[in-house]
Order: structure tokens, then sequence, then C-alpha cells
């Protein structure tokens, strides 16, 4: 697989992975802003009402029997975000022509559909259709209140909004609840030609197609794109330190059963010149696997929670510690994955360790390779990042990584954040007034005074 990365219009890149090893090309394309608590609902929102109809294909409908005449290809909406960075647009997969009757390429025809969805989308009066932008308005809002029903996600976002509340990181890729609800369209009409003009533009494609051939093909689906003064200032905040000289811990109570653990640390000075390599590297030994201190000895070896891992963002330059314990377990789940931090601060890795975890991450990398859609988000992310090495330049990075390496990161970490989820109190719970109870009184109130009436008869 070769990579060419070239500007194709003013601000738009394309990202060409040559490849025959698929039947089907993945094409995709993402307007890149700021993340902002303001508009970051509104750009999640705008990628969905752009897909329920152009112009030319106004509905659902019309838009579903087109992409059925083009042997089955599909477009989805997609979301993201990459640091503080909010990526928003449409992945797009296409039948190679080699395996479609007479060898017929619907390439051409795919990328003019997707140049429509973005650049022709059903309006009135130059407005986005009000009844598109309150349907996925809603849908959005029901995806937004959903967070809090899958306890464990939930808790990893509660302790970054914590944790990062001082920064832009700390908004979700969806935005929150309040600021959705103020939407209308023709709030979103003005947020979407806005990001069409500013936007700078990631294109990522995996097939057989050559450069130029996809190049004339784009340049002529998006030749109307109006551009503007494109905001190439978008980017991350990194933060080196803990915000306090000490850890801060939040405690919040829900309905659960089990416990939510969720530790934050920054990652410190290894950020000013990041080793991807290395700081994975020490993710895998810390906390990511099977083969990790915290399974095998917070989890397995203690049996001081359920579950227990460890997930690190370079972009934003944090590391997460998620785990599932009992409530009484607190204090003993939360020291111990200190102590296995402090293990490998220490030098505390055996060759055995560090020999599984770097052929396990290097073997996931390489796995890359036969995805496109993991193809498609690693070469996003390493565009943003301004890097242009891909899986397998990655993975023989990892296999050089030394102890000191590992040691070395574990080092620059600084812990900021300790959250908690916990179950309700019960004795609040019996203070709060229950509805039967009261029922059952009156009932019983009502009785008393009919029977004193009763007795004033006789």
């Amino acid at each position: 697989m070769e990579l060419t990365r070239t500007e194709i219009l003013p601000g738009v890149w394309l990202n060409h992975l040559h490849t025959e090893k698929f039947k089907t090309a993945c094409l995709s394309l993402n307007l890149l802003t700021q993340l902002k608590r303001e508009t970051a609902p509104m750009n999640a929102l705008i990628p969905y009402v752009l897909r329920r109809g152009t112009t030319r294909y106004p509905d659902m409908e019309a838009l579903t029997a087109r992409m059925e005449e083009l042997y089955g290809s599909a477009v989805e909406p997609v979301v993201r975000r990459i640091g503080e960075v909010q990526c928003l647009g449409f992945y797009a997969s296409i039948p190679e022509g080699e395996f479609l009757p007479g060898g017929q390429s619907v390439l051409r025809p795919a990328t003019e559909l997707l140049g429509q969805l973005l650049l022709s989308p059903a309006t009135r009066g130059g407005l986005l259709l009000p009844a598109y932008v309150d349907s996925e308005k809603e849908k959005l809002l029901d995806v937004i209140r959903s967070r809090v029903n899958d306890k464990r996600s939930y808790a990893v976002f509660r302790c970054v909004q914590e944790m990062c509340c001082f920064e832009d990181f700390a908004v979700g890729r969806l935005g929150g609840e309040s600021e959705c609800e103020a939407i209308n369209y023709k709030k979103l009409t003005r947020q979407y030609h806005s990001l069409l003009q500013q936007s700078p533009v990631e294109i990522f494609y995996c097939g057989r197609a050559s450069l130029r051939e996809l190049r004339a093909d784009l340049r002529d689906a998006l030749i109307t794109l109006p551009r503007g003064e494109i905001d190439y200032e978008i980017g991350t905040d990194l933060r080196l330190n803990a915000i306090e000289d000490r850890p801060r811990y939040v405690e919040e109570a829900l309905d659960v059963t089990q416990g939510k653990l969720v530790i934050g640390w920054r990652l410190g000075d290894c950020m000013e010149d990041p080793d991807q390599a290395a700081i994975l590297t020490f993710n895998t030994v810390f906390g990511s696997g099977s083969n990790s201190k915290l399974f095998r000895n917070v989890r397995e070896k203690l049996q001081l929670c359920y579950y227990a891992g460890s997930l690190t963002d370079l972009h934003k330059g944090l590391l997460l510690v998620s785990s599932g314990i009992e409530f009484d377990k607190l204090d003993a789940a939360r020291d111990e994955i200190l102590a296995q931090l402090e293990a490998i601060k220490n030098g505390e890795i055996s060759e055995e360790e560090l020999r599984v975890a770097k052929a396990g991450l290097a073997s996931d990398l390489r796995a890359m390779c036969d995805s496109q859609g993991e193809l498609e988000g690693f070469t996003l992310s390493q565009a943003l990042d301004g890097l242009d090495y891909g899986p397998l330049e990655l993975a023989a990075l990892v296999e050089d990584v030394s102890k000191e390496d590992v040691q070395r990161v574990a080092r620059s970490t600084e812990c900021d954040m300790i959250y908690f989820l916990k179950g309700r109190d019960p004795e609040e719970e019996e203070d709060e007034d229950d509805p039967e109870e009261d029922g059952e009184a009156i009932e019983k109130q009502i009785e008393a005074i009919l029977e004193a009436e009763e007795e004033k008869d006789e």
C-alpha cells in the first residue's frame, strides 16, 4: 500500500491509498473545525441533515434508490472528535468496477453524489428544511441524553469532563443537551455555510483507482465548494501538568449496582516531543489487554475489580484507567492501580512483559491493513498530527521500544483526576416520598373519618 497526500483544491487534501486488497473502495470526506461548546451540536447535526436529501434527490427514498443504482454504494454521516478538533462529514463504501457487470466503474457517479450531499442540500428559500432539521435534532438529543445509560462509558465521559473542565476537550463530540435544544433551521444554515467557507477538508480514499482518476473526479464533484478565509489555526491545546498539586476527586451517585472508578493522568513532559510508539507500548504494558499489569494484578491476582483497562489520547496527552468495582473496594482498587503505575516508573518490567506487549501491539497495528475503516481513522488522525507514516511503519517503531522508553513515559505522567460513580445512599432513598405509601396513608385517613362519621350517626 502506498499513501500519497496532495492538495486538490484550496484547503482540500486528498489522502490516496492505492491497494487491490478489497472488493469495495472506501472514500471519506471530513470538514475540520475547532471543537467549541456553542457550535459542537450544530456541527454534529449538519451531516445528518444533509444526508436527508439533495436538490436532485430530495428525500431518503430517492437517495436510497440512487445508491441502489450504483450497485449498493453507501454514504453515511460521520462525526468524530480528534483532540480538540471536530471532524464531520461522510463515509462512503463503493463497489470496485472489476467485480461489477461488464467491469463498469461507479466511482465517478459516487463522488458526484458525495459532492451533491455536501454542496446541494434540499432547501427552501436557501434555508435547510425545518422538518429535516427538527427531526434530526430530536434524534441527536436522544443520543446525547442516552449517554448515561451505558455507565461504563458515561463514567469515562464524566471523568474527562471534570478533568478538562477549563478546556474545549470537555465538550463531547456531539456537544451538550442545552446547546442542542437551542438549534433551529436558520442557525444551522448559517453554521453550514460558515463551515464550507472556513473548514480545511481531509479526504481519504482506499481502493484501486489511480490518483489521477480520483483527483479529477473529486475536483469535478467539489468545484463549487465555496472557499473563504480557511481556518488553519485549528488544533489541540496541550496541558502538560495537572491543574492542582493533588489529584482532584469527584464522586457521583446514580442507580448502579457496581461502582465505576476512573482515574485520569496528564502524560506530561513526554508530549513536548511525543514518541508515539513508546507511549502506545507503555499503555499496553500498563493496562491495555489481558497481559497488562492492571489485568494480571488488579483484576486476576488481587480480584479488586470486575474489569480494569487503560487508554491514551495521544492528541490531548491523557491517560485514563477505567474499572468496575464493589463500592467498598474503592480505596484498595485505587491504591493498587496507582501502585502498578509506580512499579513501571521504578523499572519493574520483566523482559517477558515487554516482549509480549510489543508483539501484541505490533500485531494489532499490522492488522489495521486488513480494515479500510481502521486505515481511514488512522490516516485522518496522523494527518491532524502532521505525521506521514502508516501502521506498518509504526509497528516497526514499536518493536524498537526499550524498557527505558516505557519507564520514561510512566515517570512523565501526573495524576489529575479521580472520579467515582457509586450507588445511591439507601438512607437518602428512605427519606424520599413514596407515592404508594402516601396513597395507603390517605386511604387510612379516609377510613378513620368514615368510621368516626358512622359512630356519630349511631
